[in-house]
């Protein structure tokens, strides 16, 4: 799976469709994964605006962190998050393509996603507390379970593992790419600057991804606490030469694409750095603000 990118998964009565599809027979699922950087194009899909739960991805300084919430409009909770959460940086969207989930369907999986997430124990979560599973029938709530067994069949295949048992071994930049050489669409530009220890960064959006490009200066050294989230990708940029020795400093040998406007900034100032203030676009708007009118442009709920 090409990671960084928007991944849609349809799955109706063993018909799938959509940008890339698997069998699953009898789930009339849809899950909608995308990276932050996209989050204009996913909220502008028609899924988004449905009954659903979703998940939110990220890390902060203490490592990763995930929230589970839901929502009769998607859309709108994501919107409120964009706000009020900077440490997402992915999010799967999970509803159902007839959009034929109600609202205490959804509290109910909800409830169920947060209990099995603090029962395993392999992500913690930036909910308070856990949600009381609202009353459903017996049949409505064998349904949800049925939907939730295939649920979490789906999930490992976008690398969301906090659900399982057993789960893959975390790796820190699984959700990276090195960018080669092929012609891609570039989308805004952003720039981080810090004069005093020589750092000079220009980055641009490239198909949903966040990419520094070659000769961005960065520190010479991680200044920040031993256990931040980013310092192993610091260090594996070092030790692979996509970050070298200048001078005091380093520069980025080769464009290198990030997850996220953060894990770019971390790298580059060397120490946790939240991407969302620190990176402005050429008339001085952060990237949080350039993020806000794009989704402001969205169609409003009527």
């Amino acid at each position: 799976m090409a990671q960084g990118r928007s991944l849609e998964l349809f799955f109706v009565d063993g018909n799938p469709s959509g940008m890339q599809t698997a069998e699953v027979f009898n789930w009339t699922g849809h899950v909608l994964y995308f990276p932050r950087t996209q989050i204009v194009q996913a909220l502008a899909r028609p899924a988004a605006r449905h009954t659903g739960v979703y998940v939110l991805l990220g890390a902060d300084e203490a490592g990763p962190r995930a929230y589970v919430g839901e929502g009769e409009d998607i859309a709108a909770r994501i919107r409120s998050h964009d706000v009020a959460k900077d440490f997402w940086t992915h999010a799967a969207l999970i509803t159902t393509q007839a959009n034929n989930l109600h609202k205490a369907h959804v509290k109910y999986l909800e409830s169920r996603l947060i209990e099995d997430a603090r029962r395993i124990g392999r992500m913690p979560l930036d909910n308070a507390n856990t949600p009381a599973r609202p009353g459903l029938s017996e049949a409505a709530r064998a349904n949800m379970e049925e939907f939730l067994e295939t649920l979490f069949i789906v999930l490992p295949a976008l690398r969301i593992d906090m659900f399982e048992e057993r789960a893959r071994p975390v790796v820190m930049d699984a959700l990276r790419q090195v960018v080669d050489s092929t012609p891609s669409e570039k989308g805004a530009e952003f720039h981080l600057s810090a004069p005093r220890v020589g750092i000079e960064a220009v980055a641009t959006l490239v198909d949903g991804d966040f990419v520094v490009e070659a000769g961005a200066r960065a520190r010479g050294a991680w200044a920040g606490v031993d256990y931040a989230t980013y310092r192993p990708l610091y260090d594996e940029l070092r030790s692979t030469g996509v970050l070298v020795s200048d001078g005091e400093g380093c520069r980025f040998a080769e464009r290198y694409a990030f997850a996220s406007p953060s894990a770019a900034a971390s790298v580059i100032l060397g120490r946790a750095s939240n991407g969302a203030t620190k990176w402005k676009t050429p008339e001085g708007k952060t990237y949080k603000e350039w993020e806000a009118t794009m989704l402001a442009a969205l169609p409003q709920e009527e």
